[in-house]
């Protein structure tokens, strides 16, 4: 199964009450979970590795997990509270406001982390799981111990506002990067990891050179595109839709194309080296779709196989 190794969290999203004042309602979230749950509804072998809580968020983030066909054998329970995200939505733009101290996902140590994974054909990282210690170093650790048996998917999503220290911070992103097989990056992500003024085409074939076989560059409303070892590159268009919210939209998409990689074939490490330009792109193809659908409606709620 595909194995995704970061955060579960509440959403407490901004919604008018009948007063007329705005409320926070709780929706499961975050940027691993929301993957998983994708993956998990498009109908891909998908489990979840992370830190939940025993406490009622937990149980409702649990449960979500069990209602979208997420293993959770390798989810890690302790009485810390759940990691709260207060999000704002202007103009369907979300923006977010955490409270993530000494909670059960961040507070995961490297000894937490499984000694053996069974079953396991790909794992995927990203969010803000690699920028809040100590679960950053843990999850760092875990790529370390079996990055090299499974096909690796990272994607940063980096948010500056979250990292203490940038130096520590580039150091562990750069060292994950290298045991990565494919990275998924917006164009933002793409100018932070690698600043200075060349363009995107210039800066890609450093990335690749650092490890990974393919890098996917997003740019939101106009479209992505995959990269190749070899110089290939493929791009698709977005589906023009009416959007409401983009929240969870990056997730989504990440698990539209683990899945059709996965339905292919070409989800291991030899796969993604010798991906062509065809597959790659139906692979975009199909995170694009899944992504417009998870856009045209609110939160992060992400379709299901027969929705499509």
């Amino acid at each position: 199964m595909i194995l995704c190794c970061g955060e579960a969290l509440i959403d407490m999203i901004a919604e008018p009450t009948v007063s007329g004042a705005n409320g926070f309602v709780p929706h499961s979230g975050g940027a691993i979970f929301n993957t998983a749950t994708a993956l998990g509804r498009l109908g891909a072998p998908v489990g979840m590795l992370t830190g939940l809580s025993s406490d009622m968020f937990g149980q409702q983030l649990a449960d979500a997990l069990q209602a979208s066909h997420v293993d959770a054998s390798h989810v890690i329970t302790s009485d810390r509270p759940t990691t709260l995200a207060f999000v704002q939505l202007q103009d369907g733009q979300a923006s977010y406001n955490f409270v993530d101290e000494n909670t059960a996902g961040r507070m995961l140590q490297a000894e937490d982390m499984p000694t053996q994974l069974s079953s396991v054909s790909a794992l995927y990282f990203g969010g803000i799981s690699l920028a809040c210690e100590p679960c950053a170093d843990a999850y760092a650790a875990l790529l370390h111990r079996h990055g090299s048996e499974s096909a690796v998917m990272l994607d940063p999503n980096i948010r500056p506002g979250f990292i203490k220290d940038q130096t520590r911070y580039r150091t562990r992103l750069n060292r994950m990067i290298a045991q990565a097989d494919m990275i998924k990056v917006s164009d933002e992500d793409l100018d932070w990891i690698i600043p200075g003024p060349e363009s995107h085409a210039e800066k890609v074939p450093l990335l690749l050179q650092a490890g990974p076989s393919v890098v996917i560059v997003t740019r939101g409303g106009d479209g992505a595109t995959g990269y190749l070892a070899d110089g290939t590159e493929t791009s698709v268009p977005v589906k023009p839709v009416q959007v409401v919210d983009t929240v969870g939209a990056g997730d989504t998409f990440n698990a539209g194309v683990l899945a059709e990689l996965h339905r292919s074939g070409h989800l291991s490490k030899s796969g993604l080296l010798g991906l062509t330009a065809d597959s790659l792109r139906a692979a975009l193809a199909l995170g694009t779709k899944v992504a417009g659908v998870t856009v045209s409606r609110a939160g992060a709620n992400p379709p299901w196989a027969h929705e499509l």
